[in-house]
């Protein structure tokens, strides 16, 4: 079990769960709620997460990009603890129960009212599927010819945050394209941590990432355009968010909607810490606390979305 946990690597799952948490609870700020939908959001997108990472250390493992070259924890099939067969096996059953979650997150959100949109969406729990799978297995993965950062973004970004709220309203906002592209572009962020840290070793085994396209300097200067990027936007969304519910009366300035400014500290002092950077293998660590602080900052943006409504409604009740 230790070993599967750790093939599962458990530090990536928060934020697979980002864009999940902003979008219900942008839905909740417009009274539109249901748990049911939530709890198997999550679910599918934990799936995907996990079943991304077995079909890599599996794909990445037969071809023998996991070797002694590469840094970071060392993989399970290229540590021996778990057999290429059993990884297989894992991720029949790890896309099976995905796809078991994803279609119960259907029903919950159309019953069958929305003939159109299930089909929608079934076709995009596919793709998504396929695509974690196909990130490094097979002849011709897309990981290996650089497209990892669009499968990222699209799955992680923009169809968790926009998904599950169109799930709860039928409906698209496009001002959750804001923080939906933010989150996208951390998560891609996360990416090209690892894909910087693992250059060398890449580009040896012919996995050709973005980072071994264009070179580390270039990466470097990606990886603040994504973070940085991501920072405005949340702001330009919270800006946005206020203006369009600010109470007229009293002229005041509402903390509340901009409590996630907190995690940006972090973010901060992760960007920093890349800028001094000289070492790639040094950069390991980063990959988990970018990742947290994505989190972070998901959960506070949701809580200030809550704390910013619940104001307004006490206000006008009074």
């Amino acid at each position: 079990m230790k070993h599967w946990i750790e093939a599962a690597r458990v530090r990536t799952l928060p934020l697979s769960v980002s864009g999940i948490l902003v979008g219900s609870f942008y839905a909740m700020s417009q009274g539109i709620f249901n748990w049911k939908i939530v709890i198997f959001a999550l679910s599918t997108t934990l799936g995907l997460q996990i079943l991304s990472n077995f079909a890599n250390d599996y794909g990445d493992g037969i071809k023998g990009t996991d070797n002694e070259d590469r840094v970071g924890p060392m993989r399970s099939i290229q540590s021996g603890k778990i057999t290429p067969g059993a990884m297989r096996y894992a991720i029949f059953i790890t896309a099976f129960l995905t796809l078991v979650s994803a279609m119960l997150l259907i029903y919950f959100s159309f019953k069958g009212k929305y003939l159109y949109y299930s089909v929608i969406f079934f076709v995009l729990g596919i793709l998504a599927i396929a695509s974690a799978i196909r990130y490094t297995v097979g002849k011709n993965p897309y990981g290996y010819r650089g497209y990892g950062d669009v499968f990222v973004f699209i799955f992680f970004g923009i169809v968790s945050t926009f998904g599950i709220y169109f799930m709860f309203s039928k409906q698209i906002d496009w001002l959750l394209f804001l923080p939906a592209t933010a989150i996208g572009f951390l998560s891609v962020g996360v990416l090209n941590l690892n894909n910087m840290r693992d250059q060398e070793s890449d580009k040896k085994s012919n996995k050709n990432t973005i980072v071994v396209k264009n070179g580390a300097a270039w990466a470097k200067k990606y990886h603040f355009f994504l973070i940085i990027s991501a920072m405005i936007l949340m702001l330009f969304f919270a800006l946005i968010f206020d203006f369009s519910y600010r109470d007229p009366s009293p002229k005041k300035f509402n903390f509340d909607i901009y409590f996630f400014l907190i995690a940006y500290i972090p973010i901060i002092a992760h960007l920093k810490r890349v800028a001094k950077n000289k070492e790639p293998k040094l950069l390991d660590p980063e990959l988990k606390k970018l990742a947290l602080s994505t989190f972070l900052l998901s959960i506070l943006l949701s809580l200030s979305l809550i704390y910013f409504i619940s104001d307004l409604i006490i206000y006008y009740t009074n």
